[in-house]
């Protein structure tokens, strides 16, 4: 028996509403990730969400910049309400705890 060909794995679905722009294509592949439809969220998810890779959110993690996970059963879950607390107490800009006098840059 065969098949008819297969689409390929990145096959985007389109927003039926963005359709009847000529580049709806191209539009929706630069969207911003849509918000999570669940309130715990995976390793992998939890650092897509913050905008990070998982080496970097486990490195976050570790520094105390993140929450870390609950455990469900056998999962382990980030609640996206710690997420956003985490995202709300990081330093910004010239905040950032770790610069000391002499790591200054006086181009800076």
């Amino acid at each position: 028996m065969q098949r008819g060909p297969r689409a390929p794995l990145t096959e985007e679905i389109l927003d039926p509403a963005m359709t009847h722009s000529p580049n709806a294509l191209t539009t929706q592949r630069h969207r911003a990730l849509p918000a999570p439809c669940a309130r715990l969220l995976s390793r992998f998810e939890a650092a897509a969400y913050i905008g990070v890779g998982p080496t970097t959110f486990d490195r976050m993690m570790a520094d105390g910049f993140m929450p870390g996970p609950k455990r469900v059963y056998a999962r382990v879950l980030w609640d996206v309400r710690a997420l956003d607390a985490a995202i709300d107490c990081l330093p910004s800009g010239g905040d950032s705890s770790d610069a000391t006098d002499s790591d200054a840059n006086e181009w800076d």
